[in-house]
């Protein structure tokens, strides 16, 4: 115990820059929050959003040296899960029963549309298979999760994978940031806008994002269909499998999916509080400090996520790829929202 106590100074030591300019730029969002109430009487740019503009913005004029990575990444990671498993503890499996079997149900039909009309817009751009696969999975399930998934089954080319991600990061944090802004223009309730978030943003931690600046139950419910729609990537992922083993033409596909991107860790937590929670197991008042902790610690992240985004590497990625994310993530926001009708959501 003792020699665990003396290492971990150690350890911390070189997360230490990057966590620092990570909470340098959170602390700059909150304060241009604060200070957008002070003057406006509300805020305008909730300080999730802020610190991702923020973080964009130090990014594209200044490139922090490879001492700042560990911590930038950390938190861009590590802290996120974090921030969303505690979330688990404001769930309740109410929520999920309100909506019953439908929403499942829903969710699969808007994961197995999504993923069949990518692909198709891909290969009409003239991708060719694996990439119009991957950008199908990392669309229609959860971005750079399912593409790391996905990639060993259909044996992918690593320059693939890694500018499927690459685009995946920017148009993820662009998508967060402009999500909030359809509410009005589709005259969304906080409840739809919250299942139209699960829907279509990439990441659990980016459904956060996205919705944290407009209500509670946007939070809630967003998270609740994301999970929903994460939990597709293995039945995906073994389809894929199996298909792939027919392409190879032996019984089984050589590729074998990361368990860890299917199951994080974070969505075990997840879920595991959102368990206890319906439980009765987790009384109002912890709940009381693990929301504002789960609030602080996105904040962080996000302003990691900003720092860690190249917006040039979308010019790096192809005028074919780009079009086919952009008309892919079109596509599944029509998919979405007629689903959303269709399962009669108020």
């Amino acid at each position: 115990m003792s020699f665990a106590l003396r290492s971990f100074p150690a350890r911390l030591h070189p997360l230490a820059p990057g966590l620092a300019l990570t909470a340098a730029v959170a602390v700059a969002a909150l304060l241009v929050e604060h200070a957008e109430a002070a003057f406006f009487g509300r805020a305008w740019l909730d300080g999730v959003v802020l610190a991702i503009l923020i973080g964009v913005a130090v990014r594209s004029v200044w490139r922090p040296g490879e001492s700042f990575l560990p911590g930038v990444v950390f938190s861009a990671r590590t802290l996120l899960e974090l921030a969303v498993m505690l979330l688990g503890a404001s769930i309740s499996a109410a929520a999920v029963a309100a909506q019953g079997l439908t929403l499942l149900v829903g969710v699969a039909l808007v994961v197995t549309c999504a993923i069949l009309v990518s692909y198709g817009i891909g290969r009409m751009m003239g991708l060719d298979r694996g990439m119009a696969i991957l950008i199908a999975c990392g669309n229609s399930i959860c971005g750079n999760s399912a593409i790391a998934a996905a990639a060993p089954v259909i044996h992918a080319d690593g320059e693939d994978v890694a500018s499927a991600i690459a685009f995946t990061a920017v148009l993820g944090v662009v998508v967060v940031l402009t999500l909030p802004l359809l509410i009005s223009v589709f005259g969304l309730s906080v409840t739809q806008y919250g299942v139209f978030a699960g829907l279509t943003v990439y990441a659990v931690p980016q459904v956060l994002a996205a919705t944290a600046p407009v209500a509670a139950a946007s939070v809630q419910m967003g998270t609740l269909v994301k999970l929903l729609r994460v939990l597709m990537l293995g039945p995906v992922v073994l389809v894929l499998s199996l298909l792939q083993s027919r392409v190879d033409g032996a019984g089984i596909a050589t590729g074998r999916p990361n368990l860890r991107h299917m199951v994080p860790w974070f969505i075990l937590g997840f879920i595991g509080l959102g368990m206890l929670r319906s439980a009765g197991l987790i009384p109002d008042w912890v709940v009381g400090y693990t929301a504002p902790l789960a609030s602080f610690l996105t904040v962080l992240a996000m302003a990691a996520l900003g720092l860690g985004v190249d917006v040039r590497s979308v010019a790096r990625a192809g005028l074919r790829v780009t079009a086919t994310v952009v008309l892919s993530l079109a596509a599944l926001g029509i998919i979405s929202m007629v689903a959303i009708r269709w399962m009669g959501i108020a």
